[in-house]
């Protein structure tokens, strides 16, 4: 049988593991890393109710009850980015366009009389591309009626105008009649106003970067 000496003893008692403090630090930072992962776990499992939006929604649209839907959404720390119910006002409306099914962002509502646009409709001289529907962003432009009958030379008369609905007359035949419902700034209200009383020959274009 083989007998430690005094001296080894006390060297074997200052290795155990119990008492080595690299062993103990690092018994605090597996249970940390546990904590960590079962705090991360157990906050994306917590859902809030937010407000998203049942159909498009452009800008000017007094949002009602039929235009938003309540979701249980786990947004973390981006919850106090988009609406919830109990901040959804009467009368609020939108400032920009929101996507249905988006969520419906604080910047994107606003009071009634900060709204800065307006809802006009025009009629276009031209048929409109099928990828203009509600929602598009495009460029009214307008082509003057001349003393000769024809027309001048068109020019945009607003540049981000955004369509609330789209209406074609397919009863008339031969005609690229299209009525549009449009969105623009009220700054541009009276130049839309007075080319559709001079019989300005109106068209519309999508705008770059303006999909939906």
């Amino acid at each position: 049988m083989v007998h430690m000496t005094s001296s080894e003893t006390v060297r074997a008692r200052r290795r155990a593991p119990w008492v080595d403090v690299r062993f103990l630090l690092g018994i605090v930072l597996i249970l940390a890393s546990v904590a960590g992962v079962w705090f991360v776990v157990s906050a994306a499992r917590q859902t809030a109710p937010a407000i998203a939006a049942a159909t498009t929604l452009v800008p000017g649209d007094v949002i009602s009850a039929t235009d938003v839907r309540v979701v249980e959404v786990a947004l973390g720390t981006l919850d106090e980015a988009y609406l919830s119910p109990e901040e959804l006002e009467l009368g609020a409306v939108t400032t920009r366009t929101v996507a249905a099914g988006e969520l419906v962002p604080h910047d994107a509502v606003g009071a009634d009389e900060d709204a800065a646009s307006t809802t006009i409709v025009l009629h276009t001289a031209t048929d409109v591309p099928a990828s203009v529907s509600a929602g598009s962003v495009v460029e009214v432009w307008a082509a003057p009626l001349a003393e000769d009958g024809g027309y001048e030379t068109p020019r945009i008369l607003v540049p981000d105008a955004t369509v609330v609905s789209v209406a074609r007359d397919d009863a008339v035949v031969g005609t690229a009649d299209v009525a549009l419902e449009v969105v623009i700034p009220r700054a541009d209200v009276s130049v839309a106003l007075a080319a559709m009383a001079d019989q300005s020959a109106l068209s519309v274009v999508p705008a770059v970067g303006g999909g939906r």
